[in-house]
């Protein structure tokens, strides 16, 4: 595994090795020895979770605060997104900072995400198949988000025809300003 690092330290883009023939490919998606040597300690997944998506839906910017912060390995099986992680923790000095890359079927590239961040994507392909292993179990108290498009954070979203499809929630998610943060 090819362990590619973004503007964000925490943040990994991990990259499988891929045996591919003309009947098709083999990739490990998952080892934990592995994982845990790219990040230098040991992770818990307690999680698996499985979205589709059709194009222009964009999920996010969520996230889950203590005491249940997730991390998440995140990976599209089928279809291409335009993944993106922001630094939640007002400790660090990349608070507020964001990172993004293109997670695919093709380049099977996987994100992680460790707890501390908000995490969200943008579907750029007719639909897409996003998965995710969580450290930590879903937890509605505990559940933040914020706004997707903030000036304050600025993320830069790829065009795609129209607006983004959002959910109630995430139209109605805070502006950075007032968002909920880690310490």
């Amino acid at each position: 595994m090819k362990v590619i690092r973004t503007d964000l330290p925490d943040v990994l883009v991990l990259e499988p090795k891929v045996f591919g023939d003309a009947r098709g490919f083999f990739l490990e998606s998952f080892s934990q020895r592995a994982f845990d040597a790219a990040l230098g300690r040991q992770v818990r997944f307690v999680q698996d979770n499985h979205s589709r998506s059709a194009r222009g839906v964009l999920r996010g910017l969520h996230y889950q605060l203590a005491p249940h912060a997730q991390g998440k390995l995140v990976r599209v099986a089928s279809g291409t997104v335009f993944d993106v992680a922001v630094d939640m923790r007002r400790s660090s000095p990349t608070f507020g900072r964001w990172v993004g890359t293109e997670l695919s079927a093709d380049n099977h590239r996987q994100m992680w995400i460790p707890p501390g961040f908000a995490h969200g994507f943008l579907v750029l392909s007719e639909f897409a198949d996003f998965l995710y292993k969580t450290t930590d179990y879903y937890a509605p108290e505990c559940e933040a988000a914020v706004r997707w498009n903030d000036p304050d954070i600025g993320v830069a979203w790829p065009a795609v025809a129209g607006t983004p499809q959002l959910s109630a929630k995430d139209v109605q998610a805070p502006a950075w300003r007032d968002a909920r943060t880690f310490d």
